[in-house]
């Protein structure tokens, strides 16, 4: 089993070493809280650690171009960051297909997860758009069943 930390956390820098101490296999921070991005996703690799870069919604793509190559995750935010049980923003689509247009024409094998108002109606398409994880909550820890959602969602995806 591995432990992936997603660092949603105003200056990351000050944090990424303790997560690396305390056994991190994969760490992701957010392009957004941090002036020194390049710096932070080297310190990750160097470690032997799986990095990954979050975007919330409103950051274009075209913000990660020069780190896309060193990372192993991209992680789209398809809500706004900080709240549970947020509806997905549906233009969150066109962004996922264009990521992985994007990863697709890299010479590195990098995932595209998303994060973010997945519920039974709309992982499918998810799914369809190219995403490789995703990372669900409300879905599950707010339904009644959770064991009935997790196995309907794994037959979603199968």
């Amino acid at each position: 089993s591995s432990l992936e930390v997603h660092l949603m956390v105003e200056k990351p820098e000050n944090h990424i070493k303790s997560f690396i101490n305390a056994g991190g296999d994969i760490i992701i921070v957010h392009y957004e809280t941090s002036n020194y991005l390049d710096r932070l996703i080297q310190t990750i690799n160097e470690a032997n650690v799986k990095s990954g870069i979050a975007l919330n919604p409103a950051t274009p793509l075209s913000a990660i171009e020069f780190l896309i190559n060193k990372i192993d995750i991209l992680l789209l935010m398809t809500v706004n960051p900080g709240f549970g049980g947020q509806k997905f923003i549906p233009e969150m689509f066109t962004k996922i297909e264009k990521a992985r247009k994007i990863i697709d024409n890299q010479k590195k094998s990098i995932s595209l997860a998303v994060d973010g108002g997945i519920n039974l109606d709309n992982i499918s398409n998810v799914v369809k758009a190219g995403v490789d994880i995703i990372v669900v909550g409300q879905i599950i820890f707010k339904s009644a069943n959770p064991e009935m959602t997790t196995k309907k969602i794994k037959n979603l995806l199968n």
